[in-house]
């Protein structure tokens, strides 16, 4: 499902990114892990881009952040941009976080009807389309 560059740099021993994708009907799901930051921003925009154009509209693209030790602001920027993207095809982006942290960036950023929040993958993918 994924390219052969970015499987390699995901599976690289020093990447602090780990990730895996998943398909579920025609929803897609990221489980991401490690640290995303300036360094692995590239890999991020890659996959997130990669993953997407690989869901079925009206299937959500769900990325669970759970599993991330750090999330800098480039990789809430990468997930904006590719709402942005996704929605134009008839796709929602649904974000899975239960800290707190996530929350408030996104609604900061003015993110909040871009970016839903979902406290866990399951609900992400049961939750009726919002648009």
């Amino acid at each position: 499902m994924l390219s052969t560059k970015l499987v390699y740099e995901l599976g690289d021993p020093n990447s602090t990114l780990r990730a895996t994708a998943d398909r579920s009907g025609p929803a897609v799901l990221i489980y991401a892990g490690g640290e995303l930051d300036a360094c692995n921003e590239h890999t991020w925009r890659q996959l997130v881009s990669e993953v997407a154009g690989i869901v079925i509209a009206p299937g959500p693209l769900v990325v669970d952040v759970t599993g991330l030790d750090f999330m800098g602001c480039c990789a809430f920027a990468v997930l904006a941009d590719e709402a942005r993207r996704c929605k134009d095809r008839g796709v929602e982006l649904r974000l899975v976080s239960r800290e707190p942290i996530v929350a408030r960036i996104v609604d900061a950023c003015g993110l909040s009807a871009l970016l839903p929040i979902y406290p866990t993958a399951d609900s992400a993918l049961a939750s009726a389309a919002r648009w």
